[in-house]
């Protein structure tokens, strides 16, 4: 297939608009030509996965975008970068990592981007609309985004984002495109659960990831969330344990009122049927100690912790009183953290443990005190990574448990 370009995309390919935005160009038609895309379309925002610092190779990429004067065209968001700005004596790095990591964070907002530094970019100002065509890279803001949200992303790694936010451009293919969006597997729950927990939609992502393989999954049966918080907790871990970018809730999200709808009046290739005993069994392999297992710490927020969700934590560190110094560290866009502030709704929480961290996450940057004990979390991605990304023993559970441990200094879960 041969790849349309308009004249303004041909303009930029010759370096016209200057020597970034012709480079980005130049990559994002080689991108395209090699998944076959026909042309390419408008976005409306980009997000950007390469705020990570993981070697000079990443640096050099953004850096020579920055000398060539290269500027995004659409309103861009930041992923989660190595180091946490706001709070910088937290982070344990060595100072010749902590200067690239820097400069990798600033770099990128010389390139115009926003210094959001969050990998929830659907809490921001910048969340887009049903059917918008957008270029996020971060595998829980693309699942959110498609599936939640119903705007329209492939899942876009390091470099290819920014090519797309420098050229305001993306290549015409995969969930960009309606044919590409309907469902595959069906994924059938028997839970009957009038008021599910947070842990029974970690356990269906964790399913539905390893199962649907590149397959766009259909879950029916799935209880009415509380709130959108839990869809980012089974988007986040569908995309953790397998590469599912949009799955389609019955009911739920946008593009899926009915089976039929879901389908696009297809036939489904598989079904599976999904039970309380499937979940408890998914739930329980990303425990790597049993109960009663003593507590270093406490990791919440993986995606970053809404603003809905502090409003949950806040009374419940208050109502448990956790005074054992175990501490509670909860990962948070900085646009959130900014508005408890103004709100006053951290004063003298830090009695009770609680430690927010910006602008990165626990798991990928060192900031916990304590690496030999067992960290607890409600995170079902926090679980999957942090044993192999910092060496911790992990115990998952849903937020009321964790903080429950923190007051005793052991992991206790339900009714133990």
């Amino acid at each position: 297939m041969t790849l349309e370009l308009t004249a303004d995309d041909q303009s930029m390919l010759r370096g016209e608009q200057g020597p970034s935005a012709g480079a980005a160009m130049n990559i994002l038609v080689a991108f395209s030509n090699a998944v076959g895309a026909g042309s390419l379309l408008d976005i409306t925002s980009a997000h950007i996965d390469g705020c990570l610092y993981h070697g000079k190779a990443g640096l050099d990429f953004v850096e020579r975008l920055v000398e060539g004067g290269g500027r995004v065209q659409v309103p861009t968001t930041l992923n989660v970068g190595s180091f946490d700005l706001i709070h910088p004596g937290m982070v344990k790095m060595p100072a010749a990592e902590e200067v690239p990591a820097r400069r990798l964070m600033k770099a990128h907002r010389e390139l115009g981007c926003q210094a959001t530094f969050t990998c929830a970019p659907y809490q921001t100002r910048f969340r887009p609309e049903f059917g918008q065509q957008i270029a996020w890279g971060e595998s829980n803001a693309i699942v959110f985004a498609n599936s939640v949200i119903g705007a329209r992303t492939n899942r876009y790694g390091d470099f290819i984002d920014l090519c797309c936010a420098m050229t305001g451009r993306a290549p015409a293919w995969g969930l960009h495109l309606s044919e590409n969006r309907r469902g595959r597997i069906l994924f059938e729950l028997d839970v009957a659960d009038p008021e599910p927990s947070d842990g029974l939609f970690v356990g269906v992502g964790l399913i539905i990831g390893q199962a649907s393989n590149d397959r766009i999954p259909v879950i029916a049966g799935l209880p009415q969330p509380r709130d959108e918080d839990q869809l980012k907790a089974l988007g986040a871990a569908a995309a953790t344990t397998g590469a599912v970018a949009l799955f389609h809730a019955v009911g739920i999200t946008p593009e899926a009122g009915t089976i039929e709808e879901a389908f696009h009046g297809h036939a489904q290739e598989e079904t599976i049927r999904v039970t309380k005993t499937d979940i408890d069994h998914a739930l329980a392999r990303l425990s790597t100690v049993p109960d009663g297992a003593p507590l270093a710490a406490v990791s919440l927020g993986t995606p970053h912790f809404s603003h809905q969700e502090w409003m949950r934590l806040l009374p419940l560190l208050r109502d448990v009183a956790p005074g054992k110094g175990i501490p509670i560290y909860v990962n948070t866009g900085r646009a959130t953290l900014t508005r408890l502030r103004d709100e006053g709704a951290l004063d003298g929480m830090e009695a009770f443990g609680l430690i927010p961290v910006a602008d990165t996450c626990t798991y990928v940057t060192s900031i916990l005190e304590r690496l030999d004990g067992v960290v607890m979390t409600n995170s079902g991605k926090w679980a999957h990574y942090a044993p192999g990304n910092i060496g911790v023993s992990v115990a998952f559970a849903d937020m009321r448990d964790c903080i429950r441990s923190a007051a005793v200094g052991h992991v206790v879960r339900g009714a133990s």
